[in-house]
């Protein structure tokens, strides 16, 4: 695992933008194309208003959820409202390629299973994603894999729902193709944070977010979210 402090959340985001191109360019020229899951936050749907102007061939580029809340198309709380205006309306991406969680469906567990066969008709068996994008909270969670939900132990799905956190379910990537995947990208901004920072970074598994992968796994943290781990900011 690697650890980059930064001075503030937008040079965070930059260097989020900066980072996906590289694997981005990587992944083209060595496999044609491009799979990404991305979470949502302010400081990722910054960094990805600045991926969106990046002049990349879009048409090779595949976009995922990490996960999503229950709730109606366009309300402010679906990941995928502000995806689009971050990203979906800048970017020259195709419809296709846009892949969104279908938390609008009366089945969510078969809606589950059907989002998992699409990612594994495009990421291959299993499916093998280029890049996920991840956040965290101040209770350790990351994606919708939050403290005591049956979610967090979900081995054989790589994805499922998990139950009301903060008023909504969700649908969510699992453990298994997080850890699949060949890039772990943390975004971690903001004082609120740093407890939980601290944690990830000492492998303290009483919190969710340290069941991920630590190797290939970079985490970029602004100085007040990195204020308990006593690391320099890069220059």
């Amino acid at each position: 695992m690697q650890i980059e402090v930064h001075p503030d959340d937008d040079t965070v985001a930059r260097k989020g933008a900066a980072v996906i191109v590289a694997d981005l360019r990587a992944a083209l020229a060595a496999r044609g194309r491009f799979i990404i899951a991305v979470s949502g936050g302010h400081t990722p749907w910054y960094m990805l208003r600045i991926l969106a102007d990046e002049g990349v061939p879009w048409e090779r580029v595949h976009v995922f959820q990490v996960d999503e809340r229950v709730a109606p198309a366009g309300d402010p709380d679906r990941n995928l409202t502000h995806l689009h205006e971050s990203l979906l309306d800048h970017a020259s991406l195709p419809g296709d390629n846009v892949h969104a969680m279908p938390v609008q469906a009366a089945d969510l567990a078969r809606a589950a299973a059907q989002y998992a066969g699409t990612l594994r008709a495009v990421a291959g068996v299993p499916a093998v994603l280029d890049l996920v994008h991840l956040g965290l909270g101040p209770d350790g969670h990351t994606a919708s894999l939050v403290p005591g939900d049956p979610a967090l132990d979900v081995a054989d799905a790589d994805v499922t729902t998990s139950g009301p956190y903060q008023g909504r379910r969700r649908m969510t990537l699992t453990f298994p193709i997080i850890n699949r995947s060949r890039r772990i990208l943390w975004l971690v901004t903001g004082g609120e944070k740093a407890e939980a920072l601290a944690c990830l970074r000492d492998g303290d598994r009483s919190i969710p977010a340290a069941r991920v992968r630590r190797d290939g796994a970079l985490i970029l943290a602004d100085r007040a979210a990195a204020e308990r781990l006593g690391q320099k900011m890069e220059a």
